[in-house]
C-alpha cells in the first residue's frame, strides 16, 4: 500500500526521542512494523536524526549521535538546551559524544602513540634481560674456570695428602 508523503512525515515525528515504540505506533496507526523500520531506515540515510525507540542516550547508534553532533556543534548554550529538551537527552550527553568524535579522528595517532611507548618499554626490558644474561654468563665462565683449574691441581699435586 503507498501512503502519501504527509502521512509519511506525521509517522516519523512520531518515532522521534521521547515518543513511542514503533510497536505502538504500528498498532495506532495500521502500519506494519516492517514499513515503519524501512522508512525509518530510509529517513536516516537522508541524514534525518531518528534513534531507536529507547527514550535513553543508550538507544541511540554511533551513527545518531554524530549526526546529533553535527547538528548541535554551532548552537550557543541555550539553543542546545533547547534542542536537548526537544529530543531527550542533556547537553553533557552531546559533550561526551562530541569528545567520542574528536578521539575516534584521532584514534591512529594515539594508537601509534601507545604502541610506540610499548615497544619502548620492551626494549628496555629486553636490554635488561639480556645485561643479566651477560652478567650469569661471566660467573658461569669464572665458574667453570676454577672448576678447571681446580681439577688441575688436584691431577698435579694429588689429593690433599697430610703427613
Amino acid at each position: 500500500m503507498r501512503y502519501s508523503t504527509e502521512r509519511k512525515e506525521a509517522v516519523l515525528k512520531k518515532m522521534l526521542p521521547k515518543n513511542r515504540s514503533i510497536w505502538e505506533i504500528a498498532v495506532e496507526e495500521g502500519i506494519s512494523m516492517a514499513a515503519l523500520y524501512n522508512w525509518r531506515k530510509a529517513a536516516r540515510a537522508e541524514g534525518r536524526l531518528l534513534p531507536d525507540g529507547d527514550q535513553t542516550a543508550t538507544g541511540w547508534t554511533a551513527a545518531d549521535k554524530f549526526v546529533a553532533v553535527v547538528e548541535t556543534v554551532a548552537l550557543n548554550e541555550a539553543d542546545l538546551s533547547a534542542w536537548c529538551r526537544e529530543k531527550g537527552l542533556y547537553p553533557e550527553q552531546i559533550r561526551q559524544w562530541c569528545q567520542a568524535c574528536k578521539q575516534a579522528n584521532d584514534w591512529d595517532r594515539s594508537q601509534n602513540e601507545r604502541l610506540r611507548q610499548a615497544r619502548k618499554t620492551d626494549q628496555q626490558r629486553l636490554k635488561a634481560l639480556e645485561r643479566e644474561l651477560r652478567q650469569k654468563e661471566k660467573g658461569l665462565a669464572e665458574t667453570a674456570a676454577l672448576l678447571m683449574l681446580s681439577k688441575k691441581a688436584e691431577a698435579i699435586w694429588g689429593e690433599g695428602e697430610d703427613a
